[in-house]
């Protein structure tokens, strides 16, 4: 006599953003199973901010059980500089925290063994394995949101360097410019980030925006300061890949982010002006992310399930097990 077939197995993946989360359970296959949303209390500290991933993660750990799915491993991806071999949430301006073990109190307080990564460098993997950079050895991923940040793959690997890879927004491309939060002036974050695009053209128009898509409405209705503010921020965004592709010599680059979701409005224009300053160097591909705002989700799971396979003799947390509520 048997007790019936063992139970499906899935990996808990949760990407923390500044305003948002986004979760899910996900099958081998990277098949969404369950997904759920829900804001991050910011505003509230960073300790509110842990309390509302563990209640995130146990929520999804109830819904797993529910659906007699044995849960391998939960993966969380944060924002900020992230070292994932010591899983330590080292800084991180958004959300306030510093050299935290987040993973180790993550796993205490809801008894899942948790892998932690980077949310921008967990949607590079999942474009490359999943999305527009499928096949590539070697890409570069920018995400531009109110922020800028960048994860490259090199001869297929992630590159770290202790969590600080990356920091594209933060590359200065007008020495003469805007002060960044930073510390540092000309970043460009504050020539071509979401937030830094608005900003210049309240300032340039003396009508105010509150984001890069009502200057993108603007432009493509003929609006001249929204036309200077955004080859302004083409041509930084120009510099910065360009010198990227000269040291790191990507075959591929994506674009994520809301930004990149103005489509041939961003990239036709990038595409021409990258080109215009590349001699000699290897020519990427510069293409639109494929899995949108659901990149760091995967990215997470993906995570994860490696991370299951290398501990493959870790206990899964077995159907019907007690969540902490």
């Amino acid at each position: 006599m048997t007790d019936g077939p063992p139970p499906g197995e899935c990996v808990i993946a949760l990407d923390v953003g500044g305003t948002g989360m986004k979760g899910a359970l996900l099958d081998r296959g990277s098949g969404l199973l369950v997904t759920e949303r829900r804001p991050t209390p910011r505003a509230h500290g960073p300790e509110a901010v842990v309390d509302a991933i563990v209640a995130a993660l146990c929520s999804l750990a109830r819904q797993a059980a529910e659906r007699g799915l044995a849960v391998r491993r939960a993966g969380v991806v944060v924002p900020g500089i992230v070292d994932a071999e010591r899983s330590l949430a080292v800084y991180s301006a958004n959300i306030g925290w510093r050299d935290l073990p987040l993973a180790r109190v993550i796993e205490e307080r809801t008894g899942l063994p948790v892998t932690l990564g980077h949310d921008v460098r967990a949607g590079a993997l999942a474009e490359v394995r999943l999305g527009a950079a499928r096949g590539a050895r070697d890409a570069l991923f920018v995400a531009i949101g109110t922020g800028i940040s960048a994860a490259l793959v090199t001869e297929g690997r992630l590159l770290a360097a202790g969590g600080y890879a990356g920091e594209l927004g933060h590359l200065v491309v007008e020495p003469d410019g805007r002060l960044c939060p930073c510390g540092g002036a000309g970043c460009l974050e504050t020539v071509a980030s979401a937030a830094g695009i608005a900003m210049a053209y309240t300032a340039l128009s003396g009508q105010p925006v509150t984001g890069a898509d009502e200057v993108a409405t603007r432009l493509t209705g003929g609006d001249q300061d929204a036309r200077a503010v955004w080859a302004r921020a083409v041509e930084g965004l120009a510099t910065a890949l360009a010198a990227t592709v000269t040291l790191l010599a990507p075959e591929v680059v994506v674009l994520g982010g809301g930004l990149a979701e103005s489509g041939g409005l961003l990239l036709d224009p990038l595409r021409a002006r990258l080109d215009a300053k590349l001699t000699f160097q290897r020519r990427p591909r510069l293409v639109a992310a494929a899995l949108g705002d659901r990149a760091g989700c995967l990215g997470a799971g993906l995570h994860a399930w490696d991370a299951a396979d290398v501990m493959r003799e870790a206990p899964c947390l077995p159907v019907g097990r007690s969540i902490p509520r």
